[in-house]
């Protein structure tokens, strides 16, 4: 049952509404407390003990307030960082609130980091203490943090040790949320969200969407995010029954969707990649109307398989509703910097915009492919994406230096490749430091594998990196060349050689006009390093190759 139009008037008009203090305005709103507004994967261990799968307003309130007090007993402060270290997504939630409820900022720190860089990580946010469950309990144990606690530490009884003045009145500037990046190329950045940013779009949504498509949401989304909490506060908002995965491994999204049924799956590019390998034959996906995709932009190949199964309504020309056959697949372009997908492409089984097509940027935000020297291109010429947003972190934690070497003719650069058409749609090509120099010319990683992809069936996914000499740099920023090579993932080894997959490969590329290959290497999926987030690490994958190369050079 999603919210009435009188209440979505009263949300949208709340002036106190933020992203810090939506369970607080919910009680304001009179939501019912025994309404369930949460459900879990049953990974979360209660203050009393038990692993709920499903959280009323009554209960996760009374959750909350005993995280609080017990936060509160520590001497956590307002605007004091707080690292969030677990695997549970419903751990990170229960700990936004409540630490948000504070004042205090939950530094949220994906489980799947190393767990040197973890505690790197944490060391340079300046937290106070830390959050963690039994499996990162010894990573953060040398960190030297006022405190460490996990589920298992808080107890009903420590409800009562709530502040006086409780629940914290945020100012619209204040952080609420430390996320990372990816940290594909290293060490992750620390992105803050405030009170304002976080809630932005969120707002935006409610003012002009019914959301009537997520009526029964899953998020497999990672719960160090700010995705999974945007979701998460919308959801709560427009009172949808929402389900948190904690994993984003793609069979374990499909078993969720066959047992949850919901409307709409909220996930990473790399988890639709992993959903679009298995037989989707044997899968009922007949529920889902929506997938939508965060983050990096999805491929061509992945989109067809999933938008096959499905259903969702379309208004036809004299607005009456129909139901047809197949889902919908929205394909978001964002990132934790800017807070929000800012570009939605909207595809079906009939879709033909693809070729890396990511659509015009969201009514509140402003996007340019900007040369070097920060000045908007023409169509049809590549360049540096930059945006401008009112949900865009105000910069990195403790480190203004990268900020500000990532602003440009005042645009923030997303680190992506991209150009725009005659009609304002823009295409995504690839990141910065994954664009390759070739002899044959300028290789776009990320193209080239969308272009791979939708022509050879064969391929569940493919991974294109360049090979350069030692201390050559051949990325958009270098003067180099490289050899490009296609790492291929396919669906039943055909035993084929190396040499005949090349020659496949690059006839495709040929017709495509794009610069050829200079190896083409099957390669089974667990060989494909992966970031925390579950993008693929090139930058370990060139490292590797590089190796590889050298050593064949010496033999």
């Amino acid at each position: 049952m999603l919210i009435s139009r009188q209440e979505r008037a009263l949300i949208c008009s709340d002036t106190e509404l933020g992203a810090g203090n939506v369970l607080a305005r919910l009680s304001a709103y009179g939501r019912p407390l025994d309404e369930v507004v949460l459900r879990t994967d049953g990974g979360w261990r209660a203050p009393d003990g038990s692993r709920p799968e499903e959280l009323t307003l009554g209960r996760l309130c009374e959750a909350v307030e005993t995280y609080a007090g017990w936060y509160a007993a520590q001497g956590v402060r307002p605007r004091d960082p707080v690292a969030v270290h677990s695997f549970s997504s419903a751990e990170y939630a229960v700990n936004f609130l409540a630490l948000t409820s504070l004042g205090a900022i939950p530094s949220f720190v994906n489980g799947n980091l190393g767990p040197e860089i973890a505690r790197e990580y944490i060391r340079r946010q300046g937290a106070v203490g830390v959050f963690t469950d039994e499996a990162h309990r010894e990573v953060v144990a040398g960190a030297g943090l006022g405190f460490q606690v996990t589920a298992r530490d808080i107890r009903p009884a420590d409800r009562a040790s709530l502040p006086p003045g409780y629940p914290y009145r945020h100012d619209p500037t204040d952080p609420v949320l430390i996320s990372h990046s990816s940290g594909t190329t290293g060490m992750p950045k620390g992105v803050p969200h405030t009170h304002r940013t976080l809630m932005y779009a969120q707002l935006h949504r409610l003012r002009y969407s019914t959301g009537t498509d997520m009526e029964r949401t899953l998020v497999g989304l990672p719960g160090a995010h700010n995705a999974m909490v945007a979701t998460l506060l919308y959801c709560l908002l427009l009172r949808t029954d929402i389900r948190l995965l904690s994993s984003q491994r793609g069979a374990d999204v499909l078993d969720a969707v066959e047992e949850f049924r919901p409307t709409v799956v909220l996930a990473f590019a790399g988890t639709f990649g992993e959903m679009a390998a298995e037989d989707l034959t044997k899968r009922d996906l007949s529920s889902v109307q929506v997938w939508f995709n965060t983050g990096d932009a999805a491929h061509e190949a992945h989109i067809r398989a999933l938008v096959q199964h499905g259903g969702h309504l379309e208004v036809r020309r004299d607005l009456g509703r129909v139901q047809v056959d197949g889902s919908v697949f929205v394909d978001g372009l964002g990132s934790s910097e800017a807070g929000y997908s800012v570009f939605h492409n909207r595809h079906t089984k009939d879709t033909s915009a693809y070729s890396r097509c990511v659509g015009r940027p969201i009514s509140f935000a402003e996007a340019a492919v900007l040369a070097e020297d920060g000045t908007p291109l023409p169509p049809g010429q590549v360049g540096r994406l930059g945006l401008k947003s009112p949900t865009l972190t105000p910069g990195y934690w403790n480190d203004s230096l990268t900020w500000n070497r990532m602003r440009l003719g005042g645009y923030w650069l997303t680190g992506d490749l991209a150009q725009r058409d005659e009609d304002g749609n823009f295409y995504h090509l690839d990141r910065v430091p994954d664009a390759i120099r070739t002899r044959a010319g300028i290789v776009f990683s990320t193209r080239t594998e969308e272009v791979l992809l939708a022509e050879l069936p064969a391929l569940t996914d493919c991974t294109v990196v360049g090979i350069a000499p030692d201390g050559v740099r051949a990325d958009w920023d270098g003067d180099g060349v490289a050899e490009a090579y296609a790492l291929l993932q396919l669906a039943d080894d055909s035993g084929e050689s190396e040499e005949a997959w090349t020659a496949r490969v690059n006839s495709v590329l040929t017709r495509a006009g794009f610069p050829p290959m200079a190896r083409a290497l099957p390669m089974k999926p667990e060989d494909v390093p992966k970031g925390a987030t579950g993008k693929v690490l090139k930058r370990v994958m060139r490292d590797r190759f590089a190796a590889v190369a050298a050593e064949e050079l010496h033999a």
